[in-house]
């Protein structure tokens, strides 16, 4: 009933991904979430966030950050992660994720997308057919509509959760 709104893979978070097993997979190009991915909501860049983008630039990788948020917000982040960015996305709309592989010259089949929400981040990139990475929150606090969300996100991550026990038992 949710499909589609299921992430391929859910982690802790993205400074724990094997990016390194999805470069070797063909993978070329990886959007982000921002706010609650990777950073506090409305926080700025941290270390650990420059660190991983120095790191996956080494690696090979380009990157894109996708947020709803505006210009203000993401652009100062986006340059301090020496990023591509893409603001007022527009998620769960297929459209900034199409706009992120652009400027990253990457494809869906050579694109990852990592976010911490589910009716934006994780369906927008299904829509987009990127594959995508399901990441737990950085903070608890969030404001109000993203905590009403969160509500109903449990109930989408059940079904999940099932699909996925059950796959591993039929493996």
């Amino acid at each position: 009933m949710f499909q589609n709104l299921y992430p391929d893979e859910d982690v802790d978070s993205a400074y724990q991904i094997d990016y390194q097993s999805y470069y070797d997979k063909g993978y070329r190009g990886i959007l982000f979430d921002v706010d609650n991915t990777l950073v506090e909501h409305d926080q700025p860049v941290t270390l650990v966030a420059i660190e991983l983008f120095q790191h996956l630039k080494e690696m090979g990788f380009r990157t894109c950050i996708i947020s709803n948020n505006k210009d203000e917000r993401v652009r100062p982040l986006a340059e301090a992660l020496e990023s591509d960015y893409v603001y007022k996305a527009g998620k769960p709309s297929a459209k900034g994720y199409l706009q992120g592989m652009e400027k990253m010259e990457t494809t869906p089949e050579t694109t990852l997308f990592v976010g911490d929400q589910i009716f934006t981040d994780i369906w927008g990139a299904n829509r987009a057919n990127v594959h995508s990475i399901l990441v737990k929150q950085i903070a608890r606090h969030e404001e109000i509509q993203i905590v009403l969300k969160r509500l109903l996100e449990k109930i989408v991550l059940i079904g999940y959760r099932r699909k996925k026990t059950a796959q591993l038992r039929s493996e």
